[in-house]
């Protein structure tokens, strides 16, 4: 039975779907707007301060935790479909993050579509993560993590590394990543009725601004479950029960542990999309960080 006050994100994905639908010619600037009202669900974290920056000429916020190790990070990046969020929408829950990981996180304000399509997201993830390393931070000591459209780069920015040959971080979080460019997973249609936000057409059209004119759905960097998992870095993945794109992370869990890959998946009941922006609110998000926070220290 989900909380109380976990309702309070259906509530936010309800009245935005509202709004979209009553407004279909909802320009890019609004849609942007909108969706930085993200940061609503998550209550301000205690005892962690922010600051504005540039990583390899990618800007973000910083959030550091009182009495955190700054030489651990994580490179956060934020959902929103690759072209709305921000570091503004998803700086609180990735306070909480950082403070229950006892480290520091980057919130990448990464260059977003349609006016930048694919590879450009992932390009910014590489030109922080190199940024990181040249500034003393051991690779082992770097996280990748994010939520939907973030966890889709959270992930595959890891792939990337490896083609280039650049040593790996020392692990990957995703919060219900949207990973499936081809949009075949099954939940799209047996959770349509219970997800408040995210559907198929919402996605199609996020996925035509991020691939632009002539882009592959099954690329391997642009869908990560058309990839291969080998050698790749302990994996945490969660999603809500009621979601949409729950096939998404179930998949990426059985693809990575097939790879032998040290992989977790957590899957909360009631949940909806990105339930960790429910984080300070509700039991659920807090219990969750919480487990990430205690699966981290256990690496």
């Amino acid at each position: 039975m989900a909380s109380k006050e976990s309702d309070f994100l259906r509530a936010l994905y309800q009245d935005w779907s509202d709004r979209m639908v009553a407004n279909p010619e909802m320009t890019i600037p609004d849609l942007r707007a909108l969706f930085d009202e993200w940061e609503q669900p998550t209550l301000e974290p205690e005892d962690v301060t922010y600051k504005s920056d540039t990583m390899g000429g990618v800007p973000g916020v910083w959030a550091f935790p009182a009495g955190c190790d700054r030489s651990k990070v994580i490179a956060y990046t934020h959902g929103g479909g690759f072209a709305v969020g921000s570091s503004t929408s998803h700086r609180k829950m990735a306070g909480h993050l950082a403070k229950a990981m006892g480290v520091s996180t980057f919130v990448l304000d990464y260059r977003r579509a349609p006016e930048h399509p694919f590879p450009a997201q992932i390009d910014d993830a590489v030109s922080v993560y190199k940024a990181l390393i040249d500034s003393g931070i051991k690779p082992e000591n770097i996280s990748t993590a994010g939520d939907s459209a973030g966890g889709n780069l959270a992930v595959a920015s890891v792939l990337k590394f490896r083609d280039l040959g650049l040593p790996l971080p020392g692990a990957v979080i995703a919060f219900s990543p949207w990973l499936d460019m081809e949009l075949t997973g099954g939940t799209l249609a047996s959770n349509e009725a219970t997800d408040a936000l995210v559907s198929k057409p919402i996605l199609e059209a996020m996925r035509g601004m991020f691939l632009g004119e002539g882009g592959d759905p099954a690329d391997p960097l642009a869908n990560p479950l058309k990839n291969d998992f080998a050698g790749y870095p302990p994996l945490y993945v969660n999603a809500g029960a009621v979601e949409t794109l729950l096939d998404d992370a179930v998949r990426l869990e059985s693809q990575a542990k097939a790879a032998g890959v040290n992989t977790t998946l957590s899957v909360v009941e009631g949940m909806q999309h990105v339930f960790p922006f429910l984080a300070g609110r509700a039991p659920e998000a807090d219990a969750e960080i919480a487990r990430i926070g205690a699966w981290y220290a256990a690496l």
